[in-house]
Formats: C-alpha cells, structure tokens, sequence
C-alpha cells in the first residue's frame, strides 16, 4: 500500500512540473508596465506606545506608535504594496527601561503587532547593555539592520540589508547606524563588548558593491542626521556620493525632513516620538526588462490628526497603567518651585540664560555622590521644572531624560577651561549692537550646553568663542592652568572629551556604573538622594552670569511687550530643536518695519565696554519684582552710579526681574 502511495505521489509531482513549465512566469512583466510602493517609516520612538509622556504624567496627541499605526492601517488599506520600516532609538526613555527585563520588550511586542519590514538599530539601544539589546533583537520579527557594526571574528553583527520583492520590483533595505557608540558609552564598555562600528560613509560604498545587481530599488534606513557630528559626515553627503539610492530616510537627529532631492536621492526624516510618519511613494515601470523608478514622491504625515489605535492601546493598556504607577511615586517633598518662570520670555528658556536652582540641584547631586570639587550639568528639556509639593519619580525623568550614568575624572585647570570653553561659551550667539535678547547657536543643541558648579565664572559674549569663559575663580582664587580638581560629569560627555582629547580617561576616579550598577544612572542617584533628603528646599548660588551684552535698549520694553502678545516670535532652528537661535535686534527690526522708531530712537551704534574684572570675592544679587536700582545700591551701601558702570547699565532705571548683578566690594 504504501508503494503504491509513493508512485502516485511521485506521478503528481511530475504532473504539477509538467504544468508549471506549461503556465506562463507571473513575474513576466509586459513593457511599460507600472507597480506602485509606498514605504513608511519611524525613527526615534523612545519608549513610546500610547500618546503619553510618563515624565509629566499627561497625555499628547501626537506621539507613539498607536498614533502612527493608525497612520499605517490607513496607508495600507490604500496600497497594499507598502514596506513599514523603523530607524532606530525605539526602546530607551518614556518610562521604557521599567521593562527592559521582559521576555520581549513591550516597544518591540508593539512592532511585531505593527508587522514591521525592518528595524535599523540606533545608539540608545546600546544603553542597556548586550542583554537587554540581544532580547530585543530576539524579540522582533523584523529584520534587524546595522551594516556597519562588526563582531571580534570579522562577521557583522546584525544583517546589513534585507530584500523584499514586491510585484516582481526588488527592494533592498540597507540599514546603518551612527558610529559614535564608543564615544557615548565610553564609560560602560560592556555596553559594546567585542563591537567595532565602521563609518557609515565607508561601509555604503562596501554594501553597494554587495548589492550591485541584486536590487531594483535600494532604500537607505539610517540612523544617523542629515549633518554630521565629531567631523564625521552626514547623511546628505552620503546620499550625494551615492545617488544609487532610490531614497534615504535619515534619524538621530529628530528633524521633520518630509523630502528633500540630494543628488537625485529622495532625504525624508519623520522626526521624533511618533510625532510623523515619513511616507515614499514610487512608482516603477517596465522598460527593456528592468524596473526604473519614474516617479517617486513624500511627505510627512503629521499623527496629531489621527486617533490612537485602539487595538493597541487595549494590548498594551498594563504596561501603560504599570508606568503611570511608577512615575507618580512620591520620594520627597519639594518646599518651593525650582523655577518661578521656565521662560524669560515665550521662546527663550530661563534656565539656559541663567544659573537656576535646576541645573544647581543636578549639579549639587552629582558632588554629593562623586566627592568632586566641580560638576558640570546640561538641562535636556527647556520646558522642565519641579513644583512645591510631592517629589514624584516622574520629575526626575522630566528634569534628567536621558539614561546617563556618572563619572568623575582628575582635571586640571587648562583642561577644564578648554571644556567650559566647548560646552559653555560656544553655545551663544556673539552680541551686536541693539540685542535686547541673547540667543543660542543654531547648530549647538541644547544638551550640549554644560553649566558648572563649584567655581565661579563669567560668560563674556563680546567676545570670539573659545575666549569667552572670563573671570574663572575656584573658592575665590583665580584657576590656573596647573591647579587640579575633580571634575564630575555624565558618561556621555566623559566619552566625548576623551574622544576630543580634552580629558584623560585613565584620569577616572569614580564610575556609578560601577559602584551601583544597574541602580548607577544619574536618575536613579537622584531619586535615592531625595529619599535621602527627604525634603528638597531649591537654591540658587548665582555662580555664572552672561556679560558683554547690552541689553538695555530704551525700546527694550516694547520689543518684549510684542512677544508677550505674539506680535514677534522668537525665532528657532529649522528643525524645530533649538529655541532662540537669533537674537531680537532693535536696529534689525526697525529696519524690516516690524518697530515703530519713536523719536531719539533711531538705531545706532552702542560701543562695548571690555567686561569688567570681578574682585575675588564677589557678591551677587538677583533682581526682584519692583526693585530699583538706587534702593539696591543703597541696600548694600554703595554709590548708584557705580553700580550701574559695574554692571555696565546704559540706563539705570532698566532692571528686569531675574537679572543677576554683580556687587563691587571695597
């Protein structure tokens, strides 16, 4: 019986041969014919599946992956030919690491429900260390991307690109990530044992070579911003020197790119958080036997206009609830507002302008823990602060979002100078005659704007960068170049100042990772020091002040009575990332109509005066609502008009509530 079930299972097999060289090849295509694919995608979701931000504990309507799957449902219904891809940075921040133990991460739970086509890697999923990366990556159904990561025994690590075939039109996904790793996670090298990260300019040329062939349509999934970093280039010069690819969708940088042309390739990148869904769409047609894109097109769509997708919130309602729990536990109590007002002005935040009990409290942590004579701390988010009442796990994610841990290294003075001088100075625009605000470079993130405690210092914006970092003191005596200190710091910056040469890294004294472990990250050292404290009372020492901008214009009022009211914007990057990147001008604005010139105000030149040289011992005072000058100078007995040209005031009757002045001692 059996024989005999072998011979007719062997005569339809020949049968169904027989057949298929009798039936036509569905991948037969007629000339001039035309297949459409739209490919989406993600980058930089950071820990989001519901539209909440678990670091204020409220929700948003324009974040997480339920918003953009919703995006993707509609998307697909509309043509079944697309490819959902995600750039990378997808399971750190937003309360994500609570789950960094789980079987399979909820982020990666959430793409496998989304049916991903692939999952470039990006650098924050190297904050965890290899464990936690090597479940996600078991975890996801995807394919995972990195070309240029490379193992000890030469092999890569994760696939370089992946093909799909669509309609008979081959699809290559290529995938990178930026490869500064070391650099950030110079402090926790387990993070990346055994890894080497190639260049990502250098490996396209080598993966191309790979592909040659082998692929209709490439697409690039880089985790890596249009402009580059550290010298490196970005991803608009990478596209320009390969104009092999069909299109690029870059990352990192959480810009809204919805399409630019770079040499014939398409450059989309769907910002941050879910906030867009970067949409390709091209069209292919038949011709002499090969498929040639004819046409290709993107946008951004923008998820605020899309409800959250209910299939996913009901999947993931426990992780959300488990998050919302955990944010709102109390671990101290506060006794005032760390900041009366987050802006000085709608655009242009207080605590980046001016020493804040914020940045102090960061800073006042980091010694405590570190014994160091100096810390130095950067505000991630302009828009946090902390409020009287309950100390909550959800105002340390606000006030610190980044899972940094802590270092402290041997400095000596010229090395500390040179990195206030990188992370400190440079960060302002120079002033110019007319300012009546200080803005921020454009190019410099606000996260690379470090303030220091310990010492006291000026920040003279007259001045060229790189001299800027005046009236340097360390318990009242001018720092030299010889004296030493230690210096405490997070891993990232550790990890760039090595890099840079600016610090020593065998100069290491004190490693959190180290000493607590998993426990060791800056957040986790704050929330064990409120619990510590108990109570929390904000102080501000006022050790650093901007000078060398007059800013006291007799229009000054005016100018920010129209920001108040919305007749003038403080203007930002083009990518949206960094507020204030040019200062209002007086003159300037006069000249495009937007001010009224009122009799005697027509501009003119102001002359700046050197910045003066602040004794030792110098005393500060922050101006209050309803103060006046005179009663100042007569508070600390001393004559009006020196304090004014010790400030340098143009017109002493100009004070503004929050300005630091610096009190001339006998």
């Amino acid at each position: 019986m059996k024989g005999t079930m072998r011979k007719v299972s062997a005569l339809m097999l020949a049968l169904v041969m027989v057949l298929a060289m009798a039936i036509p090849s569905s991948t037969s295509y007629a000339a001039g014919e035309q297949v459409k694919i739209t490919v989406l995608a993600t980058s930089d979701m950071h820990g989001r599946i519901y539209p909440w931000d678990y670091a204020i504990d409220s929700a948003t309507d324009n974040t997480g992956f339920a918003k953009a799957y919703s995006v993707v449902k509609e998307v697909r219904a509309e043509n079944p030919n697309t490819i959902l891809i995600d750039n990378g940075d997808t399971i750190q921040d937003n309360m994500a690491s609570l789950f960094n133990n789980e079987e399979i991460h909820p982020m990666i739970q959430a793409m496998n429900m989304m049916d991903y086509d692939a999952w470039t890697l990006g650098n924050h999923e190297f904050n965890f260390g290899l464990d936690v990366l090597g479940r996600a990556i078991k975890g996801s159904e995807a394919p995972i991307l990195a070309a240029n990561i490379y193992k000890a025994d030469g092999t890569r690590f994760v696939n370089p690109y992946m093909i799909k075939e669509i309609q008979g039109v081959k699809v290559a996904i290529v995938g990178m990530i930026t490869h500064h790793i070391p650099r950030w996670e110079a402090s926790t090298p387990k993070n990346f044992e055994g890894l080497t990260f190639v260049d990502p300019a250098e490996e396209t040329k080598k993966v191309l070579a790979e592909l040659d062939g082998k692929a209709d349509v490439i697409i690039g999934s880089y985790h890596l911003g249009e402009e580059g970093e550290y010298g490196a280039v970005g991803l608009a010069e990478i596209a320009k020197a390969h104009p092999q690819f069909t299109a690029m969708i870059a990352g990192h940088a959480h810009s809204d790119i919805p399409g630019k042309d770079v040499n014939g390739v398409l450059l989309v990148e769907p910002k941050n958080n879910g906030n867009k869904v970067s949409r390709i769409d091209l069209t292919l047609e038949q011709k002499d036997g090969k498929w040639i894109v004819v046409d290709k097109a993107s946008k951004n769509i923008d998820t605020k206009t899309y409800p959250s997708d209910v299939e996913m919130e009901a999947a993931f309602k426990a992780y959300h609830d488990k998050a919302r729990e955990e944010v709102n536990v109390v671990i101290g109590k506060v006794t005032a507002n760390f900041l009366d007002q987050v802006d000085v002005l709608p655009g242009i935040p207080t605590a980046q302008v001016q020493d804040t009990a914020l940045v102090d409290f960061i800073n006042e942590v980091q010694m405590h823990y570190t014994g160091a004579d100096i810390s130095a701390a950067a505000l991630f988010d302009s828009k946090s602060n902390v409020l009287a009442g309950d100390f909550k796990k959800k105002d340390v994610a606000n006030i610190y979002k980044y899972e940094n841990t802590l270092m402290a290294v041997k400095v000596n003075g010229k090395e500390l100078k040179e990195y206030m001088e990188a992370y400190a100075g440079k960060y302002f625009n120079t002033y110019k005659p007319g300012d009546v605000t200080i803005s921020f470079d454009p190019n410099i993130r606000g996260y690379n704007f470090d303030m220091f405690a310990g010492v006291d210092y000026q920040i003279d914006i007259s001045k060229p960068v790189g001299e800027r970092i005046v009236n340097l003191t360390f318990k009242g005596k001018p720092v030299t170049d010889e004296i030493e200190f230690t210096l405490a710091l997070n891993n990232y910056r550790f990890g760039g100042l090595s890099k840079d040469g600016i610090i020593k890294e065998s100069n290491k004294v004190y490693d959190s990772y180290e000493k607590f472990g998993d426990d060791g990250r800056v957040r986790d050292l704050i929330v064990k020091y409120v619990q510590e404290k108990e109570t929390i009372m904000p102080t501000t020492d006022n050790n650093w002040k901007i000078i060398g901008a007059d800013l006291n214009h007799p229009l000054k009022d005016k100018v920010y009575e129209m920001v108040k009211k919305g007749e003038l914007k403080i203007p930002t990057s083009e990518d949206g990332r960094t507020p204030n990147v040019k200062a209002l001008n007086v003159n300037d604005l006069i000249k495009e109509g937007k001010l009224a010139a009122d009799s005697g105000s027509k501009p003119v030149p102001v002359s700046i005066t050197k910045a003066p040289i602040v004794p030792a011992a110098n005393v500060t005072y922050t101006v209050k609502a309803g103060d006046m000058l005179w009663k100042i100078a007569k508070q600390f007995g001393i004559d009006l008009k020196k304090l004014a040209e010790f400030n340098q005031l143009k017109n002493a009757n100009m004070i503004f509530p929050g300005q630091v002045l610096s009190i001339p001692q006998p």
